[in-house]
């Protein structure tokens, strides 16, 4: 269930991270952007994990197609692909980068000092990893979620 809990955490990114918390209230009219950035193929399908996540983001008044756009890439399993994923969601620009797994958060990372990223996916420590200074302060523009 961590896709919903992501969507939890993203839709706090989203009102927290704005650059006005009243205009990044869902109530507002500006439409947000999502990048998902994830190793991982494409689904060739509905995928339940992408239902959850857009579910937790309802929770909180975020809507797809409503006042939210989700831009997904996935790297098919190439970790080389990910540093120019990563980057594309800088030009586009996105309000924040949702990432699946350490390689795809440090690709975001290295993309991107300003916009918040969300990793998830997580089963290593990500203070190893280099993502956050500690779990209690994590610093920088990373938060997320691991299952240490």
């Amino acid at each position: 269930m961590w896709q919903r809990f992501a969507g939890y955490v993203v839709a706090v990114a989203l009102c927290l991270f704005g650059a006005n918390v009243i205009d990044a209230a869902p109530s507002s009219t500006k439409v947000h952007r999502i990048g998902f950035l994830s190793i991982a193929s494409a689904p060739s399908g509905p995928n339940q994990n992408d239902s959850d996540f857009q579910e937790g983001l309802r929770d909180f008044g975020y809507v797809e197609g409503q006042n939210v756009v989700i831009e997904y890439r996935y790297a098919n399993g190439d970790i080389a692909r990910l540093p120019d994923l990563a980057a594309e969601f800088v030009r586009l620009p996105v309000d924040v980068i949702v990432t699946t797994g350490e390689p795809a958060a440090l690709a975001a990372k290295r993309a991107t000092k300003t916009t918040p990223i969300v990793a998830t996916e997580f089963g290593l420590d990500p203070v190893k990893a280099g993502l956050v200074a500690s779990l209690g302060r994590p610093d920088g523009n990373v938060t997320g979620m691991a299952t240490l």
